[in-house]
């Protein structure tokens, strides 16, 4: 651009500059799609259809997944808390601590202590890599590597695949490229919530017959460790702080002049309570059992 054409360009530069300086002020402004992840499409029914394959560890690595929780809740202050749970990588977490102060402070399960603590419970995700077979939404994803991030009823059906529970079942390992199997995935509205139940496994066979291409795929894969990176989570202080803020905390205890002040509130210090109560599970969803785990350290040990 020479000087003639910034200066006929000068009107339309600041409607450029206003429109762009409007996004970045917008609250609403949502964060860029990251499109490595491959996402289900569903008709208005709420009904959709594919069939991807579970791909392997990608090199470098020895689980073919990663397993994480977060959270994500609304308070009383307007504000949303949503944030990777600690407990993904072994440490406390201020909401799985405050969640069971929540749920020892009564026996009956239907207090609003406990029923707040449901609301706030964790959910638990699994990233693993695929390889889309058919996308008849969007098939110009066919023949493509992604990640795919998907709960624990899909999980569980990898599971039952590696963990058969009858002695005449031989075990499967769904996310080999030779002897692994193309899973198909069908998607129902059941009461206004997505149902994975009719999804199913096809029978075992090679992603392909040819290695070079199975090699080709292998190394299209992208790295899954690196989502349990330190950096991809706050600090331990940093969380607590954001509750605070989003349930309003140490407000709500001042307003009830408590005669001593609840451990939580104290902003230099880490909570003081701690479940006692082992019946306490802060999701129906989130059992973080062996989950296939066993399977895939016998094939290490092996």
């Amino acid at each position: 651009m020479d000087f003639s054409q910034l200066k006929r360009s000068s009107n339309a530069s600041l409607n450029k500059l206003t429109e762009e300086l409007g996004k970045l002020n917008s609250p609403k402004q949502e964060r860029q799609e990251d499109t490595r992840f491959w996402k289900p499409t569903v008709d208005k029914a709420g009904n959709g259809y594919a069939v991807i394959r579970f791909l392997p560890a990608p090199a470098g690595e020895d689980i073919p997944f990663v397993r994480l929780f977060d959270h994500g809740f609304k308070g009383p202050s307007g504000k949303w808390y949503i944030e990777n749970s600690l407990t993904s990588i072994g440490q406390k977490d201020p909401v799985g601590e405050y969640n069971s102060y929540l749920w020892n402070l009564s026996t009956d399960d239907n207090s609003p202590s406990r029923k707040q603590a449901r609301q706030q419970k964790r959910r638990l995700h699994y990233i693993s890599n695929i390889f889309v077979l058919q996308d008849p939404a969007n098939p110009e994803n066919d023949g493509k590597v992604f990640l795919f991030k998907y709960g624990k009823k899909i999980f569980d059906k990898l599971n039952d695949l590696m963990n058969p529970s009858f002695p005449d079942e031989e075990p499967i390992n769904p996310f080999d490229l030779w002897a692994g199997a193309n899973f198909v995935l069908k998607i129902r509205n059941v009461e206004g919530y997505r149902n994975y139940d009719k999804s199913e496994f096809q029978k075992p066979t090679a992603l392909n017959e040819d290695d070079s291409i199975l090699e080709k795929i292998w190394n299209s894969e992208h790295a899954l460790q690196t989502f349990l990176a330190p950096e991809n989570f706050k600090s331990y202080d940093e969380l607590k702080s954001k509750l605070n803020a989003v349930l309003e905390l140490a407000a709500a205890a001042k307003a009830k002049a408590v005669e001593e002040e609840a451990p939580w509130t104290k902003e230099d210090s880490a909570p003081t309570f701690k479940s006692s109560n082992p019946a306490f599970n802060s999701s129906d969803d989130d059992e973080d059992e062996d989950d296939g785990m066993d399977f895939f350290n016998k094939l290490k040990a092996s």
